[in-house]
């Protein structure tokens, strides 16, 4: 930006000129802010969605293989293995499910924990208020008054032919 200081002085179309490219590089500043909280949101949100769906994914494809094999872990723990019975396969296969819901609401609260993470652009909405809030009290140079008298001189009259 040029120094108005400088002891040269602008045209009106140089201010203009000015004026505009700032306005523009202010506004495409702005877009970027705006494009790069944006992007981390984004982020958050898939790093959310992905845990999301990998809870899912481990409570139904685990689930029957999981629920075997744990429950037969269990009866086996318990003294089943040698013919003494240990405990019965149904609280076995409950204490499995148990486990495999505990391990899904565990993923969903990580999940819940990177959405609720996800937020508004605040530095660019905050960005943009001030800038409106500059605009609205910049007010425009004024137009000096034009009296009927240059307004007639400066039309041109037209001759009949």
């Amino acid at each position: 930006m040029s120094d108005p200081f400088d002891g040269t002085e602008r045209s009106l179309g140089q201010l203009v000129a000015s004026a505009t490219a700032e306005m523009s590089a202010l506004v495409h500043d702005e877009i970027a802010l705006a494009k790069a909280e944006i992007r981390q949101d984004v982020k958050r949100g898939v790093f959310g969605s992905a845990m999301g769906i990998s809870a899912l994914v481990v409570l139904l494809f685990s689930l029957p293989m999981l629920s075997f094999a744990l429950a037969y872990a269990i009866n086996t723990w318990t003294g089943g293995h040698n013919g003494n019975g240990g405990w019965n396969l149904v609280w076995c296969f409950l204490l499995s499910f148990a486990f495999n819901v505990l391990l899904a609401v565990l993923l969903g609260l990580i999940a819940y924990a990177k959405f609720k993470k996800v937020k508004p652009p605040e530095k660019s909405i905050a960005s943009a208020k001030q800038t409106a809030a500059i605009m609205q009290n910049a007010k425009p140079h004024p137009r000096p008054t034009r009296t009927p008298a240059l307004d007639k001189a400066s039309t041109v009259a037209r001759s009949s032919v």
